[in-house]
Parts: C-alpha cells; sequence; structure tokens
C-alpha cells in the first residue's frame, strides 16, 4: 500500500511537472575570452585582459515562444558580478536589437554588454539572431579579418583569442544565424530613464557597474522562438566582466495549450508563486545544486543539478499521527490519507489496518463452558468480515478444520456439535478476514 502511494506521488509530480515545463533549461556560453589584443583598443573604454563574454540562452520545448525577461515586486531580476561590467562606448546598446549590423566588425562592439530577446542585431537589412556557436550554420562576420583592427588598426583584426576555455574560436563561428519572422512590439522599462532615455545601469556607459537588481524592470516583444526549432534556444543577454557572474531571471513564455494560447511565467524564487507562475531551479545561475533523488527526504525542487552526497534519508511513508490507530514510528514523511481512526478509515478496513481495535473491543462468547454434546459461539461484526473457525487439541492438533461462517456482518450464533469429540480441554480459534482469536473450552 505504502509503496503505491508512493508511486502515485511521485507519478502525479513527474507528470505536472512535465506537462507544464516549457522551460527545459537555461545555457550559459563562454562566447569569448579577451586577450592582450583585444586590449589595444582604444576607441571604446580599455577592455580588461581576461575578460569573459558570457550568452545566456533559454532553452524552451519546440513551438513555445519567449516573450519576456523581466523582474517583479515579488520575483526581483538579478544580475551581478566581483568585477564591472564592460560596455563599449562606440557602438554599444543596452538592447540587442538597436546594434547596427555593420557595427559588428567595429573594434569590440561584438561584445558589449546588452539584454535582448532573440534578436542579436536591428531587422534592416538583415536581422541576425543569436545561437549558441555549436549551433551556428555560417561562419563569422566579426572576428579575426572581419574586424576592423580597432583603434590601432591591426591588419588580423581583434578577437582572434583561440583558446579552449571559450570553445569554438569567434573567428569560426559567431553564434549569429539568421530567421526569417522577428518579433515586434518592443518594449523595455526599468532600464532607461523614461526622461532622458539614458541608461546608468550595467546595459549602459554612463556608470560602471557591478550589479543590476530590479523589481521592477523587463524587456518585452511579441514573442519569439529560437533559430533552430527543434533545440529552441533563445538568446535573452550577453554579459563582459573579468569577475564571478551570478544572476537570477524571470521569463514569461507563451505556447500552443489545446487550440488556445497560453502564457506562463517562470521565475526564479519560491516565496510567492500565483497560479501564472512556476518556479524552475535552471533560472538561476551558478545553479544550486543539492538532493534531486525524490526518494530522499533532501530532495528539493530548488535544486538545479543533482549532488548524490545530498541524497542521505530514505523517504519512509506512513501515518505519522500519534491519535492515530496505525500511527507508524518508523516513518519520516506523513501521508494524512493513511492515518486510520476508530469511526474512520478513509473507506478502508480498519480492522485489517488496526486489527488491534478489533482485538480490545471485539466480544465474543463460547457457552456453555464446560459443555456437554454441543457449544454455542457468538459474536458480533461491524462490517462485511470473512469468517472462519476452527478447533485445536490441547496438543496443538486439530480437533476439526477450518469452517467457513462466509461473510458476516452482524451478530451470529453458530451451535457446535461436540460429540464426537472425546473429554478434555480444547481451542477453538477464530478468524476474521485473517485475524485470530482464541479461547479455551472443556468438554464434560
Amino acid at each position: 500500500m505504502l509503496r503505491k502511494l508512493h508511486y502515485i506521488i511521485l507519478l502525479i509530480f513527474a507528470f505536472s511537472s512535465t506537462t507544464k515545463a516549457q522551460l527545459e533549461n537555461v545555457l550559459v556560453e563562454t562566447y569569448y575570452i579577451s586577450d592582450s589584443l583585444d586590449a589595444t583598443d582604444s576607441t571604446s573604454k580599455p577592455l580588461p585582459i581576461g575578460s569573459t563574454t558570457y550568452r545566456i540562452f533559454i532553452n524552451l520545448k519546440p513551438g513555445s515562444k519567449l516573450k519576456k525577461v523581466y523582474g517583479d515586486a515579488f520575483h526581483p531580476i538579478k544580475i551581478m558580478s566581483t568585477d564591472t561590467f564592460w560596455n563599449n562606448t562606440d557602438n554599444g546598446q543596452s538592447f540587442a536589437y538597436l546594434i547596427n549590423k555593420n557595427r559588428l566588425g567595429d573594434n569590440t562592439v561584438a561584445l558589449d554588454t546588452w539584454l535582448t530577446l532573440g534578436q542579436a542585431t536591428k531587422l534592416t537589412p538583415i536581422p541576425y539572431f543569436g545561437v549558441p556557436k555549436v549551433n551556428d550554420r555560417d561562419s563569422s562576420i566579426i572576428g579575426g579579418i572581419n574586424n576592423d583592427g580597432g583603434s590601432q588598426g591591426i591588419g588580423t583584426g581583434l578577437l582572434t583569442n583561440n583558446i579552449p576555455q571559450l570553445g569554438i574560436p569567434l573567428t569560426l563561428k559567431d553564434g549569429l544565424d539568421t530567421m526569417t519572422v522577428g518579433p515586434e512590439n518592443w518594449i523595455s522599462y526599468g532600464i532607461l530613464d523614461e526622461l532622458t532615455n539614458d541608461d546608468s545601469t550595467i546595459f549602459g556607459s554612463l556608470k560602471p557597474g557591478l550589479q543590476f537588481i530590479s523589481n521592477n524592470a523587463g524587456l518585452q516583444n511579441s514573442g519569439v522562438s529560437g533559430v533552430i526549432a527543434d533545440s529552441n534556444q533563445v538568446l535573452v543577454a550577453q554579459l563582459t566582466t573579468k569577475g564571478k557572474l551570478t544572476f537570477q531571471l524571470n521569463v514569461e513564455v507563451e505556447f500552443v495549450y489545446g487550440i488556445n494560447m497560453k502564457t506562463v511565467k517562470y521565475v526564479s524564487t519560491l516565496d510567492t508563486l500565483f497560479p501564472d507562475e512556476e518556479y524552475s531551479p535552471f533560472l538561476t545561475y551558478p545553479l544550486i545544486c543539492g538532493c534531486k533523488d525524490q526518494n530522499y527526504l533532501e530532495y528539493s525542487v530548488a535544486y538545479g543539478c543533482n549532488n548524490q552526497n545530498e541524497c542521505i534519508t530514505p523517504i519512509v511513508l506512513g501515518c505519522m499521527d500519534t491519535a492515530a490507530c496505525n500511527y507508524d514510528k518508523k516513518a519520516n514523511l506523513n501521508v494524512k490519507s493513511l492515518c486510520c481512526y476508530p469511526g474512520f478509515c478513509n473507506d478502508r478496513d480498519i480492522n485489517s489496518i488496526c486489527p488491534e481495535l478489533l482485538a480490545n473491543k471485539f466480544n465474543w462468547f463460547l457457552y456453555p463452558n464446560p459443555s456437554d454434546n454441543f457449544i454455542n459461539l457468538k459474536f458480533t461484526t461491524y462490517s462485511n468480515n470473512n469468517v472462519t473457525y476452527s478447533i485445536y487439541n490441547s496438543d496443538g492438533t486439530v480437533a476439526q478444520s477450518d469452517k467457513s461462517l462466509g461473510i458476516v456482518n452482524g451478530t451470529i450464533e453458530e451451535e457446535i456439535n461436540l460429540q464426537s469429540f472425546n473429554q478434555g480441554i480444547y481451542f477453538l480459534s477464530l478468524q476474521i478476514d485473517g485475524n485470530s482469536f482464541r479461547k479455551k473450552f472443556s468438554k464434560k
């Protein structure tokens, strides 16, 4: 029973999470690591050697669209580093969809810090969208000889670093690809000053910063899918910093639900969840690791990666209410529906689950005792019970094998013929649904 119930609990959890989770993962890609050659450029602010450019992709189920990245009163957006975020003062932008494609080959513009929803350049002449470098289907338009060489006019261009830590060099693949349909109706709030349109956050070049934290900020559009439909990875940010990156994001996703479109918000904090919100551990970076095995008490939905060493205490399901007749002192996870009480057992047979209740209050009689040739058995049951009895000699051997009284509900009186029994001591064993009761009697 417990094993079956445990299975049902896990099945319900798995069903609810897999049917609703349009957000499958979040990819943090190391896009580029700046070297001494890149640091020669003085067109923009100096780019520190060893600065890492990260790209964040939201991995959705095929067919889903990303509509918004945001922070609100209950779920702040947080993007932080232990060192200053870098912005290109030449042609950098707060949002990638405002960058001119032909500027990406200028100095270090391609490493600017910005937010987006899929789109990585302006729509004209040809819009580019972000893809992980490994999925880039064309060559690079920004690295090496495609770069103007910066303020020093270096003939081989900038962005040529090819150390293993950055994966595919930008000279081979730049993570930019084309898509025929782009998003519309771009709206941002909480990032640009409403009056001046200036950006003093980490996405702007006016004020260097280590963090962007807001309970009222966002970027949204009509919805966008990934360039490659099957993987459906949508770029949401590019961040360049020499420090250690951390973030918490919240996103809004649209998907087909039956014959309608449905919108759900995925958030990075569990404190408050509204009906249209779901928690996703993948929206926090670095991922919080712990026990993800639901068979252990240490399991938590908050963990984004598994650490089997944290799985210590196997779950033992049971009734932990000491007032219940089937209180289980070995249980460590209470299942209220398992608990039985006199008069209430969730439509189950309490006599089977708590036989001691029946033993304590079950009255039955053998009379007359001692008896001559006949003895009467009388008892009362309060539910449909399968009843049998048998008689044993004083040495434990069978004097009369099991006799069934059928299904009994109420009071029954059975006369038992003892004419064939010798004088002596006997035991009558009464079985009610597998519970045994024994009485001694004697024949004169």
